[in-house]
């Protein structure tokens, strides 16, 4: 038994601790907002009824959106164990939970690109003129289109 003790005491020395409460305050606030927030709920706000549709988006944050929350983050203080193997600590056959979140974060991987796009464009909106707008660049040339036709 002190021995399984150790080696647990082990492994959560070497995964790791938050410095403070701070630090990981602000590494789920970055998990949670993205650009989503920023450029797509506005929009949603919009299409469907402006204020009128926040009763229901705050109402549904409140009951599922916070229980899951919560859930999510004192599983993986409990467990002290990545998304997938901390399931499988509580029961074997929820493993396949940690598994499904992985597909969705493998996902969520083309987002990024999408963020990237945007701030591509939003970096290259202060120049004077445009990359987009003219055909004289390295990529469109006619040059470019006879070697690639070679």
């Amino acid at each position: 038994m002190e021995r399984r003790e150790a080696e647990r005491q082990s492994r959560a020395a070497a995964r790791g601790q938050w410095a403070s409460k701070t630090e990981y305050i602000l590494v789920v606030a970055g998990n949670v907002v993205g650009l989503g927030n920023v450029w797509r709920f506005p929009y949603l706000c919009y299409r469907y009824g402006g204020g009128a549709f926040l009763i229901p988006y705050l109402l549904l944050v409140v009951v599922f959106g916070i229980p899951l929350f919560l859930l999510e983050t004192s599983l993986g203080q409990f467990a002290q164990e990545g998304f997938i193997t901390c399931w499988r600590k509580i029961c074997p056959l929820a493993q396949g939970i940690g598994y499904g979140y992985l597909m969705i974060k493998l996902y969520d991987f083309c987002y990024v690109i999408v963020q990237a796009w945007a701030l591509f464009y939003l970096v290259f909106s202060f120049r004077s003129e445009l990359p987009w707008v003219t055909c004289n660049n390295s990529w469109n040339t006619g040059e470019h289109l006879i070697t690639m036709a070679e």
